[in-house]
């Protein structure tokens, strides 16, 4: 179970409303703000994404990296067809629409961004069990 995930970007204030744009149909609602001032150096100022306290995405200005593919689980292919339009609607890239994956497995459904920075962001559902 990953805990939370730290991305670099290239514009702070950009990258955090396209989050809070991107994510909404998960239910993340809420946006923290973290003073890296009293953290070690190399932590620096984040922002945080979540809901009920509990914020796994961290957003930090620096050099995007190259490769990284975040995939996030919808309770439904609704969630997954709207967080494919807020993402394209805040400026991200088409990578895949939504549509059935049967190569990755049965049921699976799934729509493919790019970030503003080029992060490749997956939105899934994985069917009924």
């Amino acid at each position: 179970m990953i805990d939370h995930v730290f991305l670099n970007v290239s514009d702070l204030d950009r990258s955090a409303e396209f989050y809070m744009q991107a994510l909404k149909p998960f239910g993340i609602s809420e946006l923290v703000d973290f003073d890296g001032s009293t953290a070690p150096e190399w932590v620096g100022d984040l922002k945080g994404f979540g809901a009920g306290g509990v914020f796994p995405l961290w957003l930090r200005e620096g050099a995007a990296t190259a490769g990284t593919h975040v995939g996030f689980t919808a309770p439904s292919k609704e969630v997954v067809d709207a967080a494919y339009a807020a993402a394209i609607a805040a400026g991200a890239t088409d990578n895949g629409a939504p549509g059935d994956r049967p190569y990755f497995a049965p049921g699976y459904y799934a729509a493919n961004v790019l970030d503003p920075d080029g992060y490749s962001l997956e939105f899934t559902y994985h069917g009924k069990p």
